[in-house]
């Protein structure tokens, strides 16, 4: 489901991750309630107001807002994941969000919640699955296939045929040449080049990644 302004969104976290998000979506020319923080800070992001802590979402009916998930990660996704699932269980809807600067080919798939930042270049026949960010800059080229809540961070290059299996990150500028697949909750650390498979619950680095 891609982004649309017949709702007004409401953004969960107020990091850095969250204020890229509200860019987008200013750019979008969405209306943006306000973002929620657990601390309850009250300094806006680029004009958006903090409305409260996450509970404020349940003042609202699900067919009255979008959820955009601002939380991003640094190498474990789980909470990411857990805010997504305890929302998506009680009925309310997150939009995907695609910057206008991210080039798309008009044959993939994309699951609820996908976040695709500007420069982001995605060619014909990949599947991003539910609540997956594709950051700044990455680079995933056709048939790969990328798993629920996993982060690709800025400057990543996936090669074609590629298989990346759910809560796995994979760190900035790291690169993975064609057909390997990487197991679910896997870490890639930032740089690394991955040549052969690599198993789940598994962090490799280095050139070649070890």
């Amino acid at each position: 489901m891609r982004s649309d302004s017949s709702r007004p969104y409401i953004i969960i976290g107020g990091g850095g991750h969250a204020k890229v998000l509200i860019d987008m979506l200013q750019e979008l020319d969405v209306n943006i309630i306000g973002y929620t923080e657990i601390n309850e800070i009250h300094e806006k992001i680029m004009g958006v107001p903090c409305i409260g802590n996450d509970d404020v979402i349940f003042k609202y009916k699900v067919e009255e807002i979008y959820l955009v998930n601002g939380l991003g990660s640094t190498g474990d996704n789980t909470y990411r994941k857990m805010i997504f699932e305890k929302y998506r269980e009680k009925g309310y809807l997150f939009p995907s969000v695609v910057s206008m600067a991210a080039s798309l080919s008009g044959n993939i798939t994309v699951g609820f919640g996908v976040q695709i930042m500007r420069g982001a270049l995605i060619q014909p026949g990949v599947t991003l699955d539910d609540n997956t960010i594709v950051n700044t800059g990455a680079v995933i080229d056709h048939d790969c296939i990328i798993g629920k809540h996993v982060h690709i961070a800025p400057g990543v290059t996936i090669s074609g045929g590629v298989t990346i299996n759910e809560m796995t990150h994979i760190g900035t500028g790291a690169k993975i040449i064609q057909s390997i697949n990487i197991g679910r909750e896997a870490l890639v650390a930032a740089g690394a080049v991955v040549i052969n498979n690599v198993s789940e619950k598994t962090c490799v680095k280095g050139v070649p990644a070890r």
